[in-house]
């Protein structure tokens, strides 16, 4: 039965330069990768091609030797110009020089009646060669899906409440045919229910629309209200032994795309973003682009951050870096390591502040004004204070205070107890947005993951 869930907890950041709503043309990147660093949970990661080797999109290039049937497939075709590591060799991206014409891996293209009559082996079969198997992600913890368990319920979150978040009604517009394709694919891994949480204040996308057996439910409120890890919470919230899958809706129409054309189609439309960008707007693209293209010429200065997703969540990259595997969007701030004339004393109506602390003025002004941030923290990490202001940003009933100080003393039982299998980074960035200790909130809670999932 569907719900319709008001929030009263959290906070939307209504920041300068989102996208108009315009596909703008520019020529394709040169390079394009795949970053272990975007999957979350990969400790073993082994390389399964050199530089200098050609690849076709879909043709495997690494793997996680803890779950070697998980394949992570090139995006596009060309041949593997760089195998790039850090620090103790730890491996960065696998970077790709691509093809001016793509070439494909063949995969099996799938009739309607063909798809109701397979079985759930044979499509986990083809999703794990072609390289879509990581648009599953697994609740509790927040990694990639392990393909021999079952999930209680599938999760699908409709819209994205993020910063500047590219408009879905736009990006994904008509997929629909690959959306219901996705969806039967899916019906096959689970005896539970499928759930798309939509935006309850803007019109339904038609994605959503004519979907047998897929429970819709609305969600009214400020940010992390699109958040998946929230909106499951309020409908089926996960116990120490659940299991529930999430996918992005483009995950499910790259699914879509394979069982209906044979090929791994990496195409994606991202959301070029941010108060620096002379003609913030949409771009299509391939998921691993360098952005480079895409800022060349359309910067308003050039002393700027480069991020890989949103504000909140996303990687910082460099001019020549590539776009993150779940990343629709590109955002561009202006870089804060200027100091200020008087910090956060002096009163002022132009910036943002959730506890009126900083930016004395700026409760005065409407909900509609658009701000200008720049990457500037305030202040160096002090003392964890308890101030009460994350409880009023989290959405969830958990206390997280006290959970990342049950994570920071390494307390299973109390981390367990404090609802840690609930949540996920981006659950919990409002609450590094407004710390006052300037703690890096969201790497502390990756910490309480892995030691509760590996120890």
């Amino acid at each position: 039965m569907s719900k319709s869930v008001k929030l009263k907890r959290g906070f939307t950041i209504n920041l300068a330069g989102k996208a108009e709503k315009k596909l703008a043309e520019v020529s394709q990147p040169e390079t394009f990768a795949v970053k272990p660093t975007d999957f979350p949970g990969m400790l073993r990661p082994k390389v399964l091609v050199q530089e200098g080797e050609t690849v076709k999109a879909g043709t495997p290039v690494l793997i996680d030797k803890r779950h070697d049937n998980i394949l992570y497939t090139a995006p596009v075709s060309g041949e593997v110009v760089a195998i790039k590591r850090g620090e103790k060799r730890k491996l960065l991206e696998i970077v790709i020089l691509a093809d001016k014409e793509f070439e494909y891996e063949s995969f099996k293209s799938y009739s309607a009646s063909e798809l109701s009559n397979a079985s759930r082996e044979e499509l986990q079969e083809q999703m794990l060669k072609a390289g879509v198997w990581p648009q599953i992600v697994q609740r509790p913890y927040g990694v990639v899906a392990n393909p021999e368990e079952t999930p209680r319920d599938i999760f699908i979150s409709g819209f994205d409440s993020h910063p500047l978040a590219p408009d879905y009604n736009f990006i994904f517009k008509g997929e629909e045919q690959n959306f219901k394709t996705g969806i039967e694919v899916l019906k096959k891994f689970t005896s539970g229910r499928i759930r798309i949480g939509v935006d309850g204040k803007g019109e339904v996308n038609p994605l959503y629309n004519n979907l047998d057996g897929v429970e819709i439910n609305k969600f009214y409120g400020k940010h992390p209200v699109g958040n998946v890890g929230v909106q499951i919470h309020h409908i089926a919230p996960i116990g120490k032994n659940d299991l529930v899958w999430t996918l992005n809706p483009y995950g499910v129409i790259q699914i879509g795309r394979l069982f209906s054309t044979g090929k791994y189609d990496t195409s994606k439309i991202i959301a070029l973003t941010g108060s620096e960008v002379a003609n913030p707007q949409y771009y299509k693209t391939y998921s691993g682009a360098c952005i480079g293209r895409f800022v060349q010429d359309n910067l308003k200065n050039d002393h700027v951050r480069y991020v890989s997703g949103n504000v909140l969540t996303g990687e910082r990259l460099e001019e020549k870096g590539h776009l993150g595997y779940y990343h629709h969007q590109f955002t561009v701030l202006p870089e804060g390591d200027k100091p200020k004339l008087f910090g956060w004393i002096l009163p002022t109506f132009k910036d943002l502040s959730f506890s009126r602390a900083f930016g004395l003025l700026s409760f005065l002004n409407p909900p509609s004004k658009e701000y200008v941030l720049d990457t500037n923290m305030h202040g160096e990490p002090r003392a964890f204070v308890q101030t009460g202001v994350f409880e009023r940003v989290t959405p969830m009933d958990i206390y997280p205070t006290y959970l990342l100080k049950a994570i920071l003393a390494e307390d299973y039982d109390e981390m367990e107890a404090l609802g840690i299998y609930e949540v996920i980074e981006e659950d919990f960035a409002l609450c590094e947005f407004v710390d006052v200790s300037k703690h890096d909130i969201q790497a502390i809670l990756r910490e309480g993951l892995d030691l509760m999932q590996y120890s």
